[in-house]
């Protein structure tokens, strides 16, 4: 049997299911009166409609596969939702319905010239990860008492801290555009993990607190240590502290969001004496 999908200006987002592949109403010839319009039309993966020309196209590496649908009898020139701006008299409509892994991707319809096929849909995710690519996303810049050069002592306060700037901390937000998606995306550090050398590490949410003097001997509030043992049987003398953060990247555009993650690190030497040996 075949079932005619509405199309419409005042049904694109109200009545979705009218040529979604997940939803396939039957619509009474009733309905078609009210609205003033119907066509009869195969939607990707049912069965029925004479006049459907459907393709697959992958983009490349993606998984991202697009069926084409071509919309015949078109829509009247007053659905103009549908048509957005283009010459009906010059013009083709499809709908397009996107899979990308057995993930779902915005289903929708777009015009081109007569006659001409349809361009690949942009994949939003992928989009995503191109500008994710493009970003200045460093390692931590870090800022670390005792300084890498002295000499710290066992026992005493250690405090981490990382220096803030756009490409080591966030916010650093970019946007890339393709094939009529621009997708923005937003980074930020989340967290940093400190690995002290010695076998410990610890997890800071927060930037840390750069020591000043007037702290004297102090622990960090938020971001600290203790050496326990001198980095004298360490490699070169000095404990390798690695500070290790972990980017958070929100992206939306294209009628999708999502969210990724980068790691980046950085590394410094530190120097931990017994207190005896200073004096001596």
């Amino acid at each position: 049997m075949r079932r005619p999908a509405l199309l419409g200006a005042a049904l694109v987002l109200a009545a979705a299911g009218a040529a979604h592949a997940d939803e396939d109403p039957d619509v009474g010839a009733g309905k078609c009166q009210v609205v003033k319009f119907c066509v009869d039309v195969k939607v990707p993966g049912k069965t029925g409609g004479d006049n459907q020309q459907a393709g697959s196209q992958d983009s490349g590496d993606s998984k991202l596969k697009c069926k084409y649908t071509k919309i015949d009898p078109e829509p009247p020139a007053s659905a103009k939702d549908l048509w957005k701006g283009a010459d009906p008299k010059t013009s083709d409509l499809y709908f397009y319905s996107c899979s990308n892994g057995g993930q779902d991707n915005p289903d929708g319809f777009v015009t081109v010239p007569n006659g001409q096929p349809p361009q690949q849909q942009v994949n939003p995710q992928e989009l995503a990860q191109q500008v994710v690519d493009s970003m200045t996303l460093l390692g931590p810049d870090i800022n670390i008492n005792p300084k890498p050069g002295g000499k710290g002592l066992v026992g005493m306060p250690v405090w981490m801290a990382v220096d803030q700037s756009q490409t080591t901390w966030g916010p650093n937000t970019a946007s890339a555009s393709a094939g009529g998606v621009t997708v923005t995306a937003t980074a930020k550090v989340a967290k940093v993990v400190w690995s002290m050398g010695d076998g410990s590490s610890a997890t800071c949410m927060s930037p840390g607190t750069v020591y000043q003097k007037s702290y004297g001997l102090k622990k960090s509030p938020d971001c600290g240590h203790v050496y326990t043992q001198p980095s004298a049987d360490a490699q070169g003398g000095t404990y390798k502290v690695t500070a290790t953060s972990t980017w958070v990247i929100n992206w939306q555009g294209g009628g999708a969001n999502g969210q990724v993650t980068e790691v980046r690190n950085s590394s410094v030497a530190v120097a931990i004496v017994e207190s005896q040996a200073v004096n001596s």
